[in-house]
Formats: C-alpha cells, structure tokens, sequence
C-alpha cells in the first residue's frame, strides 16, 4: 500500500466515523429491521468515475462504477464473504445531480458466484467535510430476494461542494460502504 493509499485510506475512515456519529440516514438509524442475512463493512468501498468530469452544467458523461464489498459475515449463508458490482453507462449528469435523490438498480456478485439484484431509493447528505449516500430497498432476486437492503457510501464532500457553487468539477467519488441485507 503506497502512502497516498493509506492516506486517503485514514481519511476516508475518520469521514465515515464522523459522518456515522452526526448525520441523521446513517447506517445506524437505516439498518432495517429484521434477522439479519448479511453485513459488509469497510474497507468495503466505491469508486464512481465521470468522463468528462461533470460541472454545474448538465452534460453527457460516461460513468463508470464499481464496488467491492468486504469484509462481508452472514449466519445463513457463511461461505458468502465478499462481493462487487461494476456498470458502465452514459447519462446527462452535473454535479448537482449527486445531491439528489433518486431511483438505483444494481447486480451485486457474491464470492460464492451467487448474485442480488437490488432496487432502491438514494437519498444525499452532508456532514461536515462527508457527504453521505443512503440507499434503501429491497433484494428483488437471487440470494437474499425479498430481504431489505440499506446501503450507507461515504465520501469527502469538498470537490462536490466546490463544483455545486460553479468553483470546479467532479472527476469521481470514492466511497468507502457499509451494506446490511435483513
């Protein structure tokens, strides 16, 4: 691990930790009730990329994204212990867009080749220097199907920030995860 991995490493976890203690939609207020399948924890994370980098005005960009999920403990199904999910789309996007709601539908692969397909709702919120993406949903199929998903993504939020005010852009987001499935 270089330096810079381990720095933003460092970062990244104090951002999730404070935003964990501060903002209301974390993943302590959203875990949904119920046996619980399976949790993902950090360093589980995300990385969403935009080309071209997005700005205060819409445009069409590639958007790249990809997850992966681990350290991931299940008691119904042990052999389960990690997952990722990746998409590649274009869309009109600015950075305004980030500190929306929205709908979202992901596949996630598990270790086991096993997958679940997830359908929710994204909601967006600021903490300090975070900026928190809460998705809530269901599993629709495959393993887990018809458990309830909350999915908390945690980022710095200075170059989103600086972007909505017109003093930048957005390249990409790095998230670091936390998923529970009951």
């Amino acid at each position: 691990m270089t330096p810079l991995t381990r720095l933003l490493a460092a970062l990244l976890s104090a951002l999730l930790a404070a935003a964990m203690l501060t903002a209301p939609g974390t993943a302590a207020s959203v875990a949904p009730a119920g046996p619980l399948e399976i949790t993902c924890t950090p360093p589980s994370g995300n990385i969403a990329t935009f080309t071209p980098p997005l700005t205060l005005t819409p445009q069409t960009v590639t958007v790249a994204n990809s997850a992966t999920y681990s350290p991931c403990v299940s008691a119904t199904q042990p052999a389960v212990t990690s997952g990722t999910r990746s998409n590649l789309n274009t869309q009109t996007r600015s950075c305004l867009d980030l500190l929306t709601s929205g709908t979202v539908t992901f596949t996630i692969t598990w270790n086991t080749g096993q997958t679940s397909t997830v359908s929710g709702t994204t909601t967006t919120s600021t903490a300090g220097a975070a900026i928190v993406f809460t998705t809530t949903g269901t599993v629709t199929t495959g393993l887990f199907a018809g458990s309830s998903v909350a999915q908390v993504n945690t980022a710095p939020s200075a170059d989103i920030l600086l972007c909505t005010a017109g003093l930048g852009t957005v390249s990409g987001v790095t998230s670091l995860v936390t998923l529970t499935i009951t």
